[in-house]
């Protein structure tokens, strides 16, 4: 009788009827027809820099407005409300580490890419010391470590003096460039990895969500959604990923808004929310509690938060390629501040969002009783219940969770095209190809790599809650990547041989911490502390059982080894820093020092260049001394 109840109800909030139909599907056929505009009406995306960088002719607010949409996927808009619904806002202190990489970003990291005006972040690597692999580029750890001292010395690296306005856009090609191929070979693998176990969780959500509402299987919405996806960002390149991301990105903020609205209106003003939330402990001041095992602290969210938002920002191809589609280093900045800006105000409406769905359900929490059956579920559930008698308003929200997995999809799908052409065909081409493969080649990426993230949804939804894991995960690759960046930036003593020694302990390291760690999550052996629940107002049956299993609020230490219990908002700084730690120590035991002098200006950081190369240094100045590296073998610049 209780489990028939608890049906019931859920039935009857599924109420998505034909107007909430209409304005989803209108949201699918609007980004259709967008990339029908930019891929047959104005019919430029022909050439590859058009194609994945818009000609480098886009404005400054449309593109910040496409970095937040980049950013914010439905991860975000679904994932931050139950965290905060469940944990309280200790997570939102995070706008402190967004806000100093900001000033980080702006002034360390960007002036360098963009001097470079690569395709991808991950081609940061400067061939310094003459040295490289023969033959093909290992594309595992394993051979990279078996041949890692076996480098000899390659042929001269030839390079189109005038390379196309834009057409590299990438780190990989930083690291070409500072260190050598190797490098390049391993950002690109590196950002492969990352963005196929990423793009599946991103397309998994919004499906949860419309499960939630509809009753449609995840199963039939994730390919359409994928479809429609790969066709504008096929059809109509960046520019109309960019143009698609700006309407995703209003259709984003006006369904938190609008939920936000509407839901505090029920519940008799804001007051109530906020009084609410304080008496439970959801409202809180920040915890300056040293410990690196509590989940979430003042410390953990400033440096833990401004790293892994500057690993985003300064090595993501999927970022970087829409800094770069500006014509200059001051236009980066001003879009940089207005995606901070930008994504602290979107993480602000959903923790409020999250406080309000807590004061709506303070005395009956669906997650113990199960009517939300997912935890990433609660703000759709809610969005039915207050919405659910305004025909269109489900829709319309349902279209901004959707829009935001969308924009993430199509700016992941476009960057990929651009790291597979670069770094996994061109590489392997004898002669050149020609302007109608290369467009087939990028296309048929955008298809196929669609289809696998499809295909790969299966296995997310054996997982847990998305935020924690998707921020876990993603250390595994972009903290040791970004470690390496830095490297190549910062550190001028350190040559190819330690950096990518480093680079490889560090994915080691992550990928042992990171997964154990998860598996002791999914298993239950470590279970966070959630802020008080009740159920004790709840009006209709459910199974009691379901509390008693669900309501564990301390987890046992003694058998898990400390390091797994570190919090996750670490593992990117961890990820970085033992990169560097590695590095430096098999610069100083093993390979030996580079001369930071053949290093190229435009390759370091403003600060660094001046204290190398004297204060007048500049830039794109080339230093006569670095014609030659060690042993007398000339270096080649690589076609930036």
């Amino acid at each position: 009788m209780s489990a028939t109840d608890l049906e019931d109800i859920v039935e009857h909030m599924r109420r998505f009827a034909w107007p909430d139909y209409l304005v989803f599907v209108s949201m699918l056929l609007l980004c259709i027809l967008i990339g029908v505009y930019f891929g047959f009406v104005q019919r430029k995306p022909n050439t590859e820099s058009e194609y994945l960088m818009g000609g480098r002719t886009m404005l400054v607010f449309p593109i910040a407005l496409s970095l937040i949409a980049s950013f914010i996927s439905g991860i975000t808009l679904l994932g931050l409300p139950t965290e905060v619904y469940s944990f309280g806002i200790q997570y939102v202190y995070v706008a402190l580490g967004v806000t100093l990489m900001g000033f980080v970003m702006g002034f360390i990291y960007l002036p360098v890419l963009h001097t470079h005006t690569h395709t991808h972040g991950t081609h940061f690597v400067r061939v310094r010391d003459g040295r490289a692999l023969g033959g093909r580029v290992f594309l595992c750890a394993t051979s990279l470590l078996v041949r890692l001292t076996h480098a000899v010395d390659r042929p001269a690296y030839t390079a189109n003096p005038c390379p196309a306005v834009g057409t590299r856009l990438r780190v990989p090609r930083y690291l070409e460039t500072r260190f050598d191929r190797r490098l390049r070979m391993f950002g690109s693998v590196m950002f492969t990895i990352m963005n196929i176990g990423y793009l599946p969780i991103v397309i998994y959500v919004p499906a949860l969500a419309f499960n939630q509402v509809t009753g449609v299987n995840i199963h039939v919405i994730t390919p359409i959604v994928c479809i429609v996806c790969v066709f504008y960002t096929c059809v109509g390149g960046l520019k109309a990923v960019v143009w698609t991301d700006v309407v995703q990105t209003f259709s984003m903020f006006g369904a938190l808004v609008l939920v936000a609205i509407k839901g505090t209106i029920d519940l008799g003003g804001s007051d109530v929310v906020f009084q609410r939330a304080w008496d439970t402990g959801r409202l809180e001041r920040p915890n300056f509690d040293i410990n690196p095992t509590t989940r979430h602290t003042f410390w953990s969210q400033l440096i833990g938060g401004f790293v892994y938002w500057l690993q985003t920002n300064a090595v993501s191809q999927n970022m970087i390629q829409r800094y770069l589609s500006l014509p200059s280093v001051a236009a980066g900045r001003r879009a940089l501040w207005i995606f901070v800006f930008g994504v602290c105000l979107l993480m602000s409406l959903c923790s409020y969002c999250g406080l309000l769905i807590y004061a709506t359900y303070q005395h009956c929490d669906p997650l113990s009783t199960k009517l939300a059956r997912a935890k990433d579920q609660l703000l759709p559930l809610f969005v039915m219940d207050i919405l659910r008698d305004l025909p269109g308003l489900p829709g319309l929200f349902v279209a901004g969770v959707f829009s935001a997995a969308l924009s993430s999809l199509s700016t992941c799908l476009n960057s990929m095209s651009a790291v597979i052409l670069e770094d996994f065909v061109k590489p392997f081409v004898h002669k050149p190809l020609s302007q109608r493969t290369v467009n087939w080649i990028m296309r048929s990426v955008v298809v196929g790599v669609g289809a696998l993230c499809a295909a790969l949804v299966f296995v997310v939804e054996k997982m847990g809650t998305v935020l924690q894991l998707t921020m876990s995960l993603e250390a595994i690759t972009n903290g040791p990547l970004l470690g390496t960046f830095t490297i190549g930036i910062l550190i001028p003593w350190v040559e190819s041989r330690s950096a990518l020694t480093g680079g490889i302990f560090g994915v080691i390291f992550m990928s042992w911490l990171s997964l154990k760690a998860q598996y002791w999550v999914a298993t239950g052996t470590i279970v966070f502390p959630h802020k008080p629940m009740s159920v004790d107002g709840c009006t209709y049956e459910f199974d009691h059982s379901l509390v008693n299993a669900t309501s564990t609020s301390v987890y046992t230490t003694d058998d898990i080894f400390p390091l797994f219990r570190v919090s996750y908002m670490w593992y990117t700084f961890l990820g970085a820093a033992v990169t560097i730690l590695v590095s430096l120590l098999c610069s100083v035991l093993f390979f030996g020092r580079n001369d930071p002098k053949t290093v190229s200006p435009d390759l370091m950081a403003g600060f660094v260049r001046r204290y190398i190369h004297g204060p007048d240094a500049t830039p794109n100045e080339r230093v006569a001394a670095n014609a030659y590296g060690k042993n007398g073998k000339t270096l080649h610049e690589s076609a930036l």
